[in-house]
């Protein structure tokens, strides 16, 4: 926190061991060489899974969303020199070599007697490696989607606490290694940023989300857990780039 050519826009704690573990894994293999319509089925689920579209909250313990006070600084890399691209209200670094697969706006699916109307798509923005396993995507939410409230979300924290909000972000069963709040200077103060990294026996993820104008702006990165070692760095830079505009 996830698409053929790059857009050329300028540069401008563990669950409690009673909880029951999920039925399905927190994200499907993805598996290379493998046709785009079958690879665009794979990562939207993928994308679902991890509940990026998170619609449904999932119980977590109380505990398990707690940032540690000694918590160790997050291992992350210089991505100034990686492509910036440039969503609707967001930025975002892409890994070099990752493609882009985001959606393009679709007119015909959305005709109506009032004119052209596009297709919302799923994905404001998606990459992936060049074998597929390894996905960074943005996804645009409205706020009351997420969470009930009677104003308008103007911050992150309008969502509830970091452990909190967990329940919006983090599926049922997923282990969370960290979770982080992080606060960026702006022009107009400081805006509020949440992170979450969190897997279980196959996959690994890393998730950031803020919050501007009743939207909320979920970047994640995932890869398979044996890759994250190696790759893990890399993808968790990629999440924490987003950047609401």
């Amino acid at each position: 926190m996830a698409i053929l050519s790059f857009s050329t826009h300028p540069p401008n704690p563990n669950p409690n061991p009673k909880t029951p573990k999920s039925t399905t894994t927190l994200v499907p293999s993805l598996v290379p060489a493998i046709s785009k319509r079958h690879f665009v089925f794979k990562t939207t689920q993928l994308i679902i899974s991890t509940s990026l579209i998170a619609t449904q909250l999932y119980p977590i313990p109380n505990s398990s969303a707690e940032p540690s006070p000694k918590a160790a600084p997050l291992a992350i890399g210089n991505t100034k020199s990686w492509f910036q691209y440039y969503g609707s209200g967001f930025s975002i670094r892409v890994p070099p070599e990752f493609q882009d697969m985001t959606e393009p706006e679709d007119y015909d699916a959305g005709l109506s007697l009032y004119g052209d109307k596009a297709k919302p798509k799923m994905f404001a923005a998606r990459f992936a490696s060049p074998d597929g396993s390894e996905i960074v995507n943005v996804l645009i939410r409205p706020t009351n989607q997420l969470k009930i409230t009677f104003l308008e979300a103007q911050d992150i924290t309008d969502l509830g606490s970091l452990k909190e909000a967990a329940r919006i972000f983090v599926p049922g069963g997923a282990n969370i290694y960290t979770a982080r709040k992080i606060k960026i200077k702006e022009d107009e103060g400081f805006r509020t940023y949440y992170f979450y990294e969190f897997g279980d026996d196959e996959q690994h993820a890393a998730l950031v989300a803020a919050v501007n104008g009743g939207k909320a702006y979920i970047a994640g990165a995932t890869a398979p857990q044996s890759k994250w070692d190696s790759d893990g760095v890399k993808l968790r830079s990629a999440a924490i780039s987003l950047a609401v505009l």
